[in-house]
């Protein structure tokens, strides 16, 4: 409900044709008819193989790909994340959720889910875990195409004042991350930005703007 509350989700990132990687028992595809923008969403899940190889998924097929907590499943996120990008058309959207290591695991090494390779921060400059990934850091490894648009603390319904326990077993408890990826052109990547479009603006467009008549 938090993304429906955001139109840019059913205006932008949510359009097209797109995969969801790590679907599992809970698939974007469920809530569909809440985004009118998506044509259809492929599932995506162990059966189909490796995520961090995305094998036999060719370059820029989708429109966007979706992934709810599972890059810290994958031995090399690095990879995987570059992998879900590549099959990303351009000017398509990677929407990605990673459990935030300090609402999430909460100290504990291994996490509480014992199949988490890695543990996510937005940045910290030192971090209780050894498998510690800060987002600020590691989003920019994936090179010019990737227009970072968004990277969210997911707290609303988080309690800091309860002791320590799995707050994503309540109904309001979130404890992630949520970061989401504008795959640039190339013409984009070249220039070094996401510029106007060339021209100037039209009388209609002036007064879609302003207001005013020109």
């Amino acid at each position: 409900m938090r993304r429906v509350h955001d139109h840019r989700f059913a205006t932008r990132y949510f359009v097209g044709t797109g995969i969801d990687i790590g679907a599992g028992p809970d698939p974007l595809s469920l809530y569909i008819e809440l985004f009118p923008r998506i044509d259809d969403i492929i599932s995506w899940d162990m059966p189909n193989g490796d995520a961090q190889f995305m094998a036999g998924v060719a370059d820029a097929s989708f429109d966007f790909v979706h992934s709810s907590h599972c890059l810290e499943h994958l031995v090399d996120p690095v990879q995987g994340l570059a992998n879900w990008l590549r099959i990303v058309k351009p000017g398509g959207h990677l929407i990605v959720t990673v459990p935030d290591e300090d609402l999430y695991e909460q100290g504990m090494i291994p996490s509480r889910n014992p199949d988490h390779k890695w543990t996510f921060t937005i940045f910290k400059p030192r971090s209780w875990s050894p498998a510690s990934i800060n987002l600020t850091e590691f989003l920019p490894r994936l090179g010019p195409q990737a227009e970072i648009v968004k990277i969210e603390l997911l707290d609303a319904g988080f309690r800091y004042r309860m002791p320590a326990f799995d707050q994503t077993a309540t109904p309001i408890g979130e404890s992630a991350i949520e970061f989401i990826i504008r795959k640039r052109t190339d013409v984009e990547a070249d220039r070094g930005g996401r510029l106007p479009v060339p021209g100037s603006p039209s009388a209609h467009d002036l007064f879609l703007l302003t207001g005013k008549q020109p």
